[in-house]
């Protein structure tokens, strides 16, 4: 079973970078689309990124766009968010969630296992 698991979060200033990482202890994720969510409070949960079992192909919210960047490592069993010039509106807890379906997958629903979140906080 997929067991996901976050780091990485924490605070910093506006137009700092911050690197999240998501493993799965279950080491079994190479297969799986891995797709980066966060909520901020009183917010829904909204999609930031995600990439194909492969790697090659990778998604992002229009906001996080030229900002974000999702790696992924399969034999390391790791997929990173690598967020730069970050803005306090990025402010939020952080989710990695894996899913069968493709990464174009926008909506939490769809995602089958979960992390139990990090939090980012960017201070203006």
């Amino acid at each position: 079973q997929v067991q996901l698991v976050e780091s990485g979060g924490g605070l910093v200033q506006a137009g700092d970078s911050l690197r999240l990482s998501c493993t799965d202890s279950g080491r079994i994720f190479s297969s799986y689309t891995i797709g980066w969510f966060r909520q901020a409070p009183g917010k829904e949960r909204e999609f930031v990124a995600a990439i194909s079992w492969t790697g090659s192909i990778r998604d992002y919210a229009d906001s996080v766009k030229g900002r974000f960047t999702i790696s992924r490592e399969n034999a390391k069993i790791t997929v990173d968010l690598q967020m730069t010039s970050l803005k306090p509106e990025d402010t939020a807890v952080y989710y990695c969630a894996a899913t069968l379906m493709g990464p174009r997958t926008y909506g939490p629903s769809h995602y089958n296992f979960w992390g139990q979140g990090t939090q980012v906080t960017v201070s203006s």
